[in-house]
């Protein structure tokens, strides 16, 4: 009868009707925390600190650089693959970066769903149907599409890996 939850369930003990209950005491406030001090920001250069403006616009200037060439040089065909190739990495990125990580496994699907269709691509750079010409890919985008496939295929079934084991600690 000392704990306030049995004690509030009892009615009758011992022939004797203990209803209602005593009133609960409130529990004692916490003790007053002192003032704390405000995070410190860091210096340039320190870890976590922000790049500079000038660092930036060098990252920038070279990526611009970079895909302009990409874009000059490149086969037709190619630059709506890297198109959809950049904004996949690009979505990817904004999908699991601010992620906290209680939720980090519950994402593990939508990556997995991400890297299946990674694999299908892959898949169909592989063997994809053969031309008039009878043309059939090169062998570095064989090479690159088979890489790609192995690490999907690493990356679905850690996920599921993963998934499994955080099934099995709520079945505990």
């Amino acid at each position: 009868m000392e704990d306030d939850a049995i004690r509030g369930l009892t009615v009758i003990k011992e022939g004797n009707i203990t209803w209602p209950p005593p009133a609960l005491t409130p529990p004692a406030p916490p003790p007053a925390k002192p003032a704390a001090m405000p995070p410190k920001a860091p210096k340039h250069g320190e870890t976590g600190a922000p790049a500079s403006a000038t660092s930036t616009a060098i990252t920038f200037l070279v990526a611009a650089v970079l895909f302009w060439f990409i874009g000059a040089y490149a086969p037709p065909a190619f630059l709506g693959h890297f198109t959809v190739f950049v904004l996949a990495v690009f979505v990817g990125y904004m999908v699991v970066w601010n992620v906290t990580p209680a939720l980090h496994t519950p994402l593990m699907s939508v990556t997995n769903a991400i890297s299946s269709i990674i694999a299908i691509g892959a898949l169909v750079q592989v063997a994809p149907p053969i031309t008039a010409a009878g043309d059939r890919p090169e062998g570095w985008i064989l090479g690159l599409a088979v890489a790609g496939i192995a690490l999907t295929c690493v990356n679905m079934f850690g996920g599921f890996a993963v998934t499994q084991r955080m099934l099995e600690m709520f079945r505990k």
